[in-house]
């Protein structure tokens, strides 16, 4: 399953419809998202490694504290730029660490890594949000480490906290935009021509078919 899930996203480019589908599965079911998480998987990896505890260049951290109450406050589109700036700051570190003599082990946990943060990055990119487009904020000042079991430890942090609350405010956004539409005609998000993913019927509609092919 996430191995598969990984697969459709690294050609996400090349075959636009299925990508379409699988941003409209990230959103709408859990079990997708937490097929894309692989953290456990490279921390598995990581016990495999000898002498790879400490990284020969520290990695600036993303950044993972969730204030319920601040965070509520946020637009989707500020949320996405607090996702997106920790993830960008987490993949340059990475790249950087990676460039350095280490061995194979290290450097085949540090690159599924990257090629995980890329997928979120890329999901992140084409949700076709409501309001002013924000430019990528980072929400604190970022700590570091050389430690790579500490690096994977905070990204799945941000993975399982921000990211999670962030896909629930996008869910219960599009059940309050359907509400609203429900007079007017209906447009399936599967014909759109569009590479972005609008946001404020899929899941509704997501959960309609789902229940059609029960």
């Amino acid at each position: 399953m996430a191995v598969g899930s990984l697969l459709l996203l690294c050609v996400v480019i090349s075959w636009p419809r299925d990508a379409q589908s699988l941003y409209i599965d990230f959103v709408c079911n859990k079990t997708v998202r937490e097929a894309l998480n692989i953290v456990s998987q490279m921390e598995s990896d990581l016990l495999d490694c000898d002498d790879v505890a400490t990284l020969p260049r520290a990695v600036q951290l993303p950044c993972t504290a969730l204030h319920v109450a601040s965070w509520g406050n946020k637009s989707l589109q500020e949320k996405r730029g607090d996702l997106v700036a920790s993830l960008r700051l987490l993949i340059e570190g990475v790249k950087s660490a990676s460039a350095l003599n280490q061995t194979a082990c290290a450097t085949s946990v540090l690159r599924k890594l990257q090629h995980n943060v890329n997928n979120y990055l890329l999901i992140l990119a084409h949700l076709d949000l409501s309001g002013a487009v924000e430019s990528p904020v980072l929400s604190c000042v970022p700590r570091s480490t050389r430690s790579l079991g500490t690096v994977l430890l905070a990204y799945n942090r941000l993975l399982s906290g921000k990211l999670e609350h962030f896909m629930d405010n996008l869910s219960d956004s599009s059940d309050d935009a359907a509400a609203q539409e429900r007079e007017r005609q209906e447009q399936t998000i599967y014909t759109s021509t569009h590479d972005a993913l609008d946001t404020s019927q899929y899941c509704k509609k997501y959960k309609e078919e789902k229940m059609e092919d029960v």
